[in-house]
């Protein structure tokens, strides 16, 4: 049942605990065919998952939204991921963690079938993988580049954004499109109004005057490292004010930085080209960090900060 091979990493895959080499998607099932699944990721601090529940939950929110019925109990989905985290935990070493992650599909396509026919139950997969540390150091040395491209975000009267799904075809549109401008740059996109969403896997907070302002719930997903921030900022005394953020404010604030299940919380520097504050890390920017790395039990920045080169 456990993959004993020292080099290779464990999945749990339709019921069973198999190497993830092993671990095989028909090229019908329609998450690969059409991005119809749906997918959650929460990440370890010092080898402790994060607030599984809560990533749990808005993975069978999703699952709710997309129609997609499993027969798992949400309790049985936890349960399965710290499995999984259990089991691989030795591959990595004290400095190093993870991503532990569910992706769930509807199925394979029947073949002969009309397009909405099944051949059996979901595609389900819990896996976990290494944090990518190492690449995205340099990311709290120099703060992030964000630029807004061509690209609008889909509208949440077309598809709701607070619904993980597989399919991310609109975000990845929009950060092709800024990686010709800058391979290091990180896109949020803007709605149809000219209003600040959000970009692939992050979402993003402007300061000014001491009041942090982020994106209306409705235009983005809901990020647990969003919603945790929010509550944190409350707790310190800030005042957080959720609207419609257009580009010249984005431009004009004094601080700026971008959440996400691996980053936490990392500052921006610069927006389409203009720099961001006086330095790196504003002193409210500063004040969240150290609330988080309280809040989690863990100094998140000094472990990215380990693997600079």
């Amino acid at each position: 049942m456990i993959n004993k091979k020292d080099s290779e990493r464990t999945v749990y895959f339709n019921g069973n605990y198999i190497p993830e080499s092993q671990a095989k998607v028909p090229f019908r099932d329609r998450s690969f065919k059409y991005g119809d699944g749906v997918f959650d990721m929460t990440r370890t601090f010092g080898h402790k998952i994060f607030k599984i529940k809560e990533h749990v939950d808005r993975l069978y929110e999703s699952l709710n939204y997309m129609d997609i019925h499993i027969n798992l109990s949400k309790k049985e989905m936890i349960d399965i991921s710290n499995k999984i985290l259990e089991i691989n935990l030795p591959l990595i070493n004290n400095k190093e963690d993870y991503w532990v992650g569910q992706r769930i599909s509807r199925g394979i396509d029947k073949v002969g079938g009309e397009q909405w026919d099944i051949d059996g139950g979901p595609t389900i997969i819990v896996e976990c993988a290494p944090l990518p540390l190492k690449p995205r150091a340099s990311l709290y040395e120099t703060g992030i580049k964000v630029w807004t491209p061509s690209v609008r975000r889909t509208p949440f009267q077309s598809m709701s954004p607070r619904a993980k799904t597989h399919n991310y075809i609109n975000l990845i549109l929009g950060d092709n499109e800024i990686k010709h401008i800058d391979e290091d740059a990180w896109a949020i996109l803007l709605d149809i109004n000219g209003n600040l969403t959000e970009g692939m896997g992050s979402n993003i907070f402007t300061i000014s005057n001491n009041i942090l302002y982020t994106p209306k719930a409705q235009n983005v997903l809901g990020g647990i490292s969003r919603e945790t921030v929010i509550d944190l900022a409350k707790k310190i005394g800030l005042q957080v004010v959720e609207k419609d953020i257009e580009v010249f404010e984005a431009i004009n604030s004094e601080e700026m930085f971008l959440t996400s299940t691996s980053l936490c919380i990392c500052p921006v520097t610069s927006f389409n080209g203009k720099k961001i504050g006086e330095h790196i890390f504003g002193p409210i920017t500063k004040s969240l960090i150290k609330a988080y790395s309280d809040f989690v039990e863990f100094d998140f920045l000094s472990q990215y900060l380990d693997h600079l080169d």
